[in-house]
């Protein structure tokens, strides 16, 4: 399972950290999980329940007494409707209710009443983190199964330094992350079920000679993630690609190809299809005159290469009369990404354009930030890796296309 759809129910309690959880509701909501918040009463005193509504798009829950709510056994139906439970901070009060069993509040009743994995990131005064008690309590907690998010050594509220510190939002995300790539697949597995989803990937290569060769950066990580979340999603995936070394996703028919040409045309023969999603950085020119033996040196300092331009297959694909139901193009950009991104939407004639800047490390990279422009305007996604990236995209994809007619 990705992280998109996962269903997280997070336990926000009492100390100064508490602010972090909406960060992690950030993160979370970004990748395209679905996040329901319950708050103690400490962690009132530092978050609002009115926050954490806004940023879940979701009621917050506070009380365990709470009539209405509880008519049909709320706490129950919380504990077992979230696909993990993630407790963020978990104080040193929480910690030791858990290894108790004790259960006087909502949240402690939740996390005692769910069948659920969870996870826990302490949270807490140095002094109190190290006390023979809570270090039993943690032990007991593994024991039991319990995820923990051990705490970051740092400067505290309190003014001591030593661990304690809350870990980062992001690195708990990556934690919620790893956890979810070790789930088997959810009802979201069936959301493109029926569907054709074609995918190209990694750069081309155009010859010069038998030795020489044009080419770019990409590495293939991108569209290879973006195959496997869609045919985690249940769809039928065709994976075009350039020469790259990378495994063949699970459940994914892969066509090798080399060359612009050699790609646009495996791209018209896959076709049907549903989804369309070009990743791939083709090269926009090709040598014009291929030397069947390797070029040599002459006294000239400099060779001229004469090119000629490569299929649009992109373009192509928006005016085809096999056009799919949903278009994605990518842009790697270096300046004006916003601008660029928007002006080859409208030229290409593509649904959305998903564009990055690749001046840093994203080519060949793990992570990537991309941001998405299509009729309806321009977001963006913050900076993750590019399996979340292709988690958050394909869930979109998915929820796009809906319940349409299918091929």
């Amino acid at each position: 399972m990705g992280i998109a759809g996962l269903k997280i129910l997070l336990v926000v309690g009492g100390g100064i950290a508490a602010y972090k959880a909406c960060e992690l509701v950030r993160l979370i909501r970004k990748a395209g999980g679905d996040v329901t918040c319950v708050i103690t009463a400490g962690g009132q005193q530092f978050v609002t329940p009115m926050a954490l509504a806004a940023l879940t798009e979701n009621q917050v829950y506070t009380d365990l007494w709470d009539l209405k709510d509880e008519a049909q056994m709320g706490h129950i139906q919380l504990s077992r409707e979230a696909d993990l439970v993630v407790v963020c901070p978990a104080t040193a009060n929480l910690i030791a209710k858990m290894a108790a069993g004790i259960a006087d509040d909502l949240a402690t009743t939740l996390v005692l009443a769910t069948d659920k994995p969870i996870m826990i990131a302490p949270a807490m005064n140095v002094r109190m983190w190290e006390h023979l008690a809570t270090q039993r309590n943690i032990r007991w907690l593994e024991k039991a199964g319990i995820k923990v998010v051990y705490p970051a050594e740092g400067h505290m509220a309190c003014g001591e330094f030593g661990l304690g510190r809350l870990q980062e939002p992001e690195l708990i995300f990556s934690e919620i992350i790893e956890y979810a790539s070790q789930q088997p697949k959810n009802s979201n597995s069936s959301l493109l079920k029926g569907r054709h989803m074609l995918v190209t990937a990694g750069p081309t290569h155009e010859a010069i000679d038998p030795v020489r060769y044009i080419a770019n950066r990409s590495s293939g990580k991108q569209g290879f993630a973006i195959a496997a979340a869609g045919a985690e999603l249940g769809a039928k995936v065709t994976l075009i690609t350039g020469p790259v070394s990378l495994p063949t996703p699970r459940g994914v028919t892969r066509v090798d190809v080399e060359t612009a040409v050699e790609m646009s045309n495996a791209v018209s023969k896959a076709l049907p299809a549903d989804i369309a999603v070009m990743v791939a950085a083709v090269a926009d020119w090709r040598p014009k005159n291929y030397s069947s033996k390797k070029i040599k040196k002459t006294g000239s300092k400099s060779q001229k290469i004469l090119t000629e331009e490569n299929p649009d297959i992109l373009s192509n694909l928006g005016l085809s009369d096999e056009r799919p139901a949903l278009l994605v193009g990518f842009a790697a950009e270096t300046e004006n990404v916003r601008q660029n991104a928007q002006h080859k939407r409208l030229l290409k004639g593509a649904d959305w354009i998903v564009a990055n800047d690749v001046s840093g490390d994203v080519m060949g990279g793990d992570n990537n930030q991309v941001l998405i422009v299509s009729e309806h305007g321009v977001e963006e996604l913050g900076r993750m890796s590019k399996q979340q990236v292709a988690s958050n995209l394909v869930y979109r994809m998915a929820n796009q296309i809906g319940e349409g007619e299918k091929l």
